[in-house]
């Protein structure tokens, strides 16, 4: 791939602008991938290996994710099936051309599009622009249950489950995950939150969701299901 070292982005990103994480141990390939999304209009995070990227998706949430299959430690297909197994989030693969096996078990892992290298520039952002267009074409089917892990919450009765252990809720925390399961998958401004009277402020919204992260997450400072969206708000992932 070719890209203008010298080109740079004179207007500012859009805050809505989706949001690109790039994972590949070659540190010449991310940047140059990082650096074409950006004066593209992308906004874009980096990760080296598996672990930093799940470190990057604990506290944010992102739009797309660019993933290398030949990594060191933990492989971009083993990362793969790990994050589909707990997050819509679309994926591009990067493989090797002369390797079509690498590609089928990609998909098989249930990436939703691969590159072969080299590529050129264009053609990634076209497909990256294809997946954000499926990804958000894809209707939620209304559920009567959302699952997290080993938590379930019935929508209806507003009764959060842990096996048989019924968790005790607040009532705004049963109104926040009836709203948030009621939109899975689907950022909500914290403004949106704070709507009604019963919540305050939207700096009471922070306090509320940490203290429902608490009840939800294995670790609720390391969320896997209820994170963070940057510029927006918050963002419930269901199995």
């Amino acid at each position: 791939m070719t890209i203008d070292p010298a080109a740079a982005r004179k207007e500012p990103i859009d805050d809505d602008a989706p949001h690109i994480l790039v994972v590949d141990d070659d540190q010449r390939i991310r940047d140059l991938i990082a650096r074409y999304l950006f004066q593209e209009g992308f906004r874009v995070s980096t990760a080296a290996d598996a672990q930093a990227a799940r470190s990057a998706m604990r506290g944010l949430s992102f739009d797309l994710v660019i993933l290398d299959v030949m990594m060191p430690g933990e492989t971009g297909l083993e990362l793969a099936r790990g994050l589909k197994a707990i997050s819509p989030v679309p994926i591009c693969m990067l493989t090797a051309l002369a390797d079509p096996e690498q590609r089928v078990a990609g998909l098989e892992a249930g990436v939703d599009d691969y590159m072969g290298k080299p590529f050129e520039p264009r053609e990634l952002k076209l497909r990256i622009q294809n997946i954000l267009k499926r990804a958000k074409a894809v209707p939620v089917a209304p559920k009567d249950e959302v699952r997290m892990g080993e938590y379930t919450f019935h929508l209806g009765r507003g009764e959060l489950r842990r096996g048989e252990e019924v968790i005790k809720l607040t009532e705004r925390e049963r109104d926040l995950l009836r709203l948030f399961g009621g939109r899975p998958g689907m950022p909500i401004a914290r403004h949106e939150l704070a709507s009604d009277e019963s919540t305050g402020n939207e700096r009471a919204i922070d306090v509320q969701i940490n203290r429902l992260r608490r009840k939800i997450e294995v670790d609720g400072s390391n969320p896997v299901y209820l994170q963070t969206v940057r510029g927006k708000g918050y963002i419930l992932y269901v199995d």
